[in-house]
């Protein structure tokens, strides 16, 4: 299963002048912030998974924000033993050029790793999109 977070308003980037400066380390530890936000909980059900973060998305989707590639739980079987780790990406590149403020920032990685972490759990676009996420 391929879940991804778009830009949700048309998938533009508005002209929101300079695209923020925010180095490599300072989003990672941002992710890293947004991970250790998720309740434990959950973090606790959370299985074979590992998350990146890339500067740029796949040139085919160039506004992409965040991307799970894998086997949500909710789909394993018995069959499902020695796969590789699914994979969640969060792209720097279109996050701060779609923010115009680092408290954007902050929130709209907060928001695209929720998303991801859900896409893990078995919780598609639709259902995230009701309850603020898509």
């Amino acid at each position: 299963m391929r879940g991804c977070w778009r830009l949700s308003y048309g998938g533009v980037v508005p002209d929101n002048g300079p695209v923020l400066e925010m180095t490599r380390e300072e989003f990672e530890e941002l992710v890293g912030e947004a991970l250790d936000r998720i309740p434990p909980e959950l973090t606790r059900l959370m299985d074979n998974v590992a998350v990146f973060v890339e500067d740029e998305p796949p040139v085919d989707d160039p506004e992409l924000l965040g991307l799970y590639e894998g086997t949500p739980l909710t789909e394993r079987g018995e069959w499902y033993a020695g796969v590789l780790p699914d994979r969640i990406t969060i792209y720097r590149g279109p996050t701060l050029r779609m923010c115009e403020s680092r408290e954007e920032v902050v929130e709209e990685t907060e928001v695209t790793v929720v998303h991801e972490i859900a896409h893990h759990f078995g919780i598609d676009d639709a259902r995230l999109h009701a309850l603020g996420y898509g």
